[in-house]
């Protein structure tokens, strides 16, 4: 039996999204000729920004299509010239996007330190981004992003928030978050690759980061990837139903933590004392390393991921778990299982057979032969 379990890293993709985008490269025509082939494609973008619009609770003109969720990060940090501070658990595309952004510290469960960040605030210049993720893709930890929001505007900052992983898994409003930016991929969601957003606050433009058209209002130039759009509008129109689903995707997930507590009781969830994503487990098998975990599965036929999946080629501890106070050898003995609407009891069965002989074995083995250097 194969088993997906890394839909944090990309979900499959929706069969009403493989029609939209069949449909859209049919399609001939570009979106900025005035002709009725152009018209016809400029429709479909349109629907589409109505559809994402409507799953984040905005209005369609705020909404600007990029590339994927890295572009929309780096065109929100970059985009403004204002002094920037990040959540020291951010995604690296946020992480990377300013070298000189400011961190703001986590608890051990990776939950903003609210303390230390009105302390950065008090010494804040005029103009501040503050940047914090709604749902964390190696841990599933929900943020408090509404408290955030209304701390960094007393003093006067904006606020970004990756909403990547979230989008989809629970509710997204950008009005009842009090955010000013907003990202999403949807290929978390059950798009397509290579195609994202950032969703704006009504007056606020940053600068672009591709000159050389008119496209998205000048906000990004280029020619649109009209089947991508097309297929994160059909994904983003089902996201808007996700109550139903995620309560058995926590069911299964709750269970399967559970089963891995009786075979090891020293392993570790991280992040599980707090809210988190119904999808997401992040878990710590003390003595084998996080890479030989997913060698192992991979050969069982199991997927699952050592972090991030845009870092999963680097053997180093994840800085997430670094930030939340974990040392570098538990940090390295971690791996992420996210589940999706597709899951199944018999696929966790599975997974669960795998991990356990794992752990048995890391019972009979010498040190040397669990890890990897």
């Amino acid at each position: 039996m194969d088993v997906y379990l890394d839909h944090n890293a990309t979900t499959p993709v929706l069969p009403e999204v493989v029609g939209a985008m069949s449909v859209a490269l049919s399609q001939p025509g570009n979106a900025s000729s005035v002709h009725r082939y152009g018209r016809l494609v400029r429709r479909t973008i349109d629907d589409a920004r109505e559809a994402v619009a409507r799953l984040v609770g905005t209005c369609a003109g705020n909404v600007v299509f990029t590339s994927g969720g890295t572009e929309a990060n780096n065109l929100a940090l970059r985009g403004l010239g204002a002094r920037t501070m990040v959540s020291a658990v951010e995604h690296e595309s946020v992480l990377s996007a300013r070298e000189d952004a400011s961190l703001i510290p986590v608890d051990r469960n990776g939950r903003v330190d609210l303390d230390q960040l009105k302390i950065l605030l008090t010494d804040s210049e005029p103009q501040t981004l503050v940047s914090v993720m709604f749902a964390n893709n190696e841990t599933g930890v929900i943020q408090p992003v509404s408290e955030v929001a209304a701390l960094a505007h007393e003093y006067g900052a904006l606020v970004h928030c990756d909403a990547i992983q979230a989008a989809g898994k629970l509710p997204v409003d950008m009005d009842a978050l009090g955010v000013d930016m907003l990202t999403l991929s949807a290929h978390k969601l059950g798009g397509p690759q290579g195609v994202g957003a950032l969703i704006l606050r009504a007056g606020l433009d940053p600068e672009p980061l591709l000159r050389g058209g008119g496209q998205e209002r000048r906000r990004r130039a280029g020619t649109e990837n009209v089947p991508g759009i097309a297929g994160f509008g059909a994904a983003a129109i089902a996201a808007l139903d996700t109550g139903r689903a995620n309560g058995d995707i926590a069911s299964l997930r709750d269970a399967m933590e559970q089963r891995l507590f009786d075979i090891a009781p020293d392993a570790v969830i991280h992040g599980g004392d707090v809210a988190r994503l119904a999808n997401t487990s992040c878990i710590g098998l003390s003595g084998v390393t996080g890479e030989m975990q997913v060698m192992t599965l991979d050969l069982a036929g199991v997927a699952v991921s050592a972090g991030s999946a845009c870092s999963s080629g680097k053997v180093t501890p994840s800085h997430v778990l670094q930030a939340m106070g974990q040392d570098s050898d538990s940090a390295k003995c971690a791996i992420r299982v996210s589940l999706g609407r597709t899951t199944t009891p018999a696929e966790i069965d599975r997974f669960v057979d795998v991990w356990a002989e794992m752990a048995r074995r890391r019972q009979s083995e010498p040190e040397a032969r669990r890890s990897v250097a």
